[in-house]
């Protein structure tokens, strides 16, 4: 009976999994499907309207690779901005892919600007290039080798960035054309520095706003008051933060304000906040007893305009990425010269901009989990750091003139709250220290370890202590995301590049 009863569990569970894994299967050909049609619209729309022009059926293949660009940076990049809010629950994961689906199009429509740059961040000199043809060819290289290299990211599960993409496969493609003295190095140099200055700044500052926001709210008797105190200052300096932000990275292709009227109004918006949120933090604080879970609450609300504002930054930056290079093939194409930075059709506009989002709804959720929850866990108030530090990192490089990536702040940021989390644990540990105030009544799965542990001890003793030493050495950062995640990020360049010239070969093969 016994045996026959493990059969049948066995058989169960295997149908249990074929059942789950033709509903991903199924539901993997669906968002391919959608996809298809998304790029089939792109090249049907500029078949229709630009049908006049020269070589129209090349210009048809190069918007269809950067709607494809497109979808990639919807699928990759976008996790950076709601990722934390998702993982933090703030915002469910259907509520983040229409919050950033929608403030991502608004940004690159409304903020992406009429003027694009078509060589990304000055990587090669245009000059070398020999005529407009090689000019073209290089940009469609670059463009595909860009959005092959993010989807594959996609599928490791990395965050990587788009922006780093594109110049590899700028570097990649200039290079096979020309030579490497197309390449202007020192730029290069300001890219490499980016990898390591980018996540251990966003690190840094994560940790560093943790940090306070544990002595001075959680690890203090009285949490209520300390919140009552401190909570309505945080929020409105990340309104100040987020406002600054937007002036310099969101907007500035509409209005580029100077520096001192953006500080002017950054200060602004940190005075006209104080009042209003101190009001409402007490109203909603009236009933609370002090638990972590409480005082977590009360940075919901910022977070989800926080996924928002970093998304509409995001989509009137990035957008660039896969708008760019396309906006230069148009005008080669229609011009027949060399042009680096090309007015940007309405078109081109609209498919950057859905095609972001739609790659966000269709292929999002894998990155944003990584991002949110498997990395390290985040409650709302590790996840208000981590979005925080998205902004004040952006605004203190540029500041110091330092190159950063925002995808590698983001996900620096949250490495940095995980490890900040595990050194305080492991101090505590080994000074056996009673738990702080905000670990009471949120220990119960240590707590419940620990006492197996006792149990375990009058049985074998040996046992005990190795398990009593594993949780000790309790990890709260999963290692194998940082390696998988650093590796992509330092070959992301190499990678573009390797692809971007061979896919320029391939090109230059086909079309002559």
């Amino acid at each position: 009976m016994v045996a026959k009863k493990t059969a049948l569990d066995k058989d169960l569970k295997w149908q249990r999994r074929m059942d789950a894994g033709v509903g991903a299967t199924a539901s993997l050909s669906a968002k391919l499907g959608l996809s298809l049609v998304f790029l089939l619209a792109c090249s049907a729309f500029v078949a229709f309207h630009m049908g006049g022009l020269p070589r129209s059926g090349f210009l048809i293949s190069a918007a269809v690779i950067g709607g494809y660009m497109a979808l990639n940076i919807g699928a990759n990049d976008v996790a950076n901005n709601v990722g934390p809010a998702v993982g933090s629950k703030a915002l469910t994961m259907v509520g983040a892919l229409f919050v950033a689906a929608i403030f991502e199009a608004a940004g690159a429509i409304l903020a992406g600007g009429d003027v694009v740059s078509t060589i990304k961040n000055g990587i090669i000199d245009p000059s070398q290039m020999p005529d407009a043809q090689t000019f073209i060819w290089v940009m469609t290289a670059a463009l595909l080798a860009a959005a092959l290299w993010l989807n594959l990211a996609t599928y490791l599960g990395a965050p990587v960035s788009t922006t780093h993409s594109i110049v590899g496969g700028v570097m990649g493609a200039g290079m096979a054309a020309v030579g490497t003295h197309a390449v202007h190095w020192s730029n290069m140099g300001a890219i490499a520095a980016s990898w390591v200055i980018s996540p251990i700044l966003g690190g840094l500052i994560a940790a560093g706003f943790l940090a306070f926001i544990k002595f001075k709210v959680l690890f203090v008797e009285d949490r209520v008051a300390a919140a009552r105190k401190w909570v309505p200052l945080l929020v409105s300096f990340m309104v100040a933060a987020f406002t600054v932000y937007l002036m310099m990275k969101g907007i500035k292709k509409v209005w580029k304000a100077d520096t001192v009227t953006i500080i002017m109004i950054g200060i602004a918006a940190f005075a006209l906040t104080l009042w209003p949120v101190r009001k409402a933090v007490y109203r909603a604080s009236m009933d609370m007893t002090g638990r972590r879970k409480e005082i977590a609450s009360l940075f919901r609300i910022p977070l989800v305009v926080s996924a928002a504002l970093l998304s509409f930054a995001h989509g009137s930056n990035d957008v660039a990425n896969a708008i760019g290079p396309l906006a230069a093939i148009v005008s080669g194409v229609d011009k027949g010269e060399i042009v680096t930075s090309a007015p940007i059709p309405m078109w081109v506009m609209i498919i950057g901009a859905l095609g972001i989002s739609a790659g966000l709804l269709l292929f999002g959720p894998k990155l944003i989990k990584t991002v949110g929850s498997k990395i390290t866990k985040l409650d709302p108030i590790r996840a208000y750091t981590v979005a925080l530090s998205a902004a004040l990192t952006v605004i203190v490089a540029s500041a110091l003139g330092l190159p950063v990536s925002s995808t590698h702040i983001a996900v620096g940021a949250v490495f940095g709250v995980g490890f900040l989390r595990e050194s305080l644990s492991h101090r505590r540990r080994l000074n056996d220290a009673p738990p702080p105030p905000m670990l009471i009544g949120g220990t119960e799965g240590m707590d419940a370890q620990s006492q197996d542990i006792e149990a375990l001890r009058q049985l074998d003793p040996g046992l005990a202590e190795r398990a009593e030493r594993k949780l000790r050495k309790r990890l709260l950062v999963r290692r194998r995301y940082a390696l998988t995640i650093a590796t992509a990020w330092v070959v992301t360049v190499p990678a573009g590049a390797f692809l971007g010239a061979l896919l320029y070969f391939t090109i230059r093969g086909m079309m002559m």
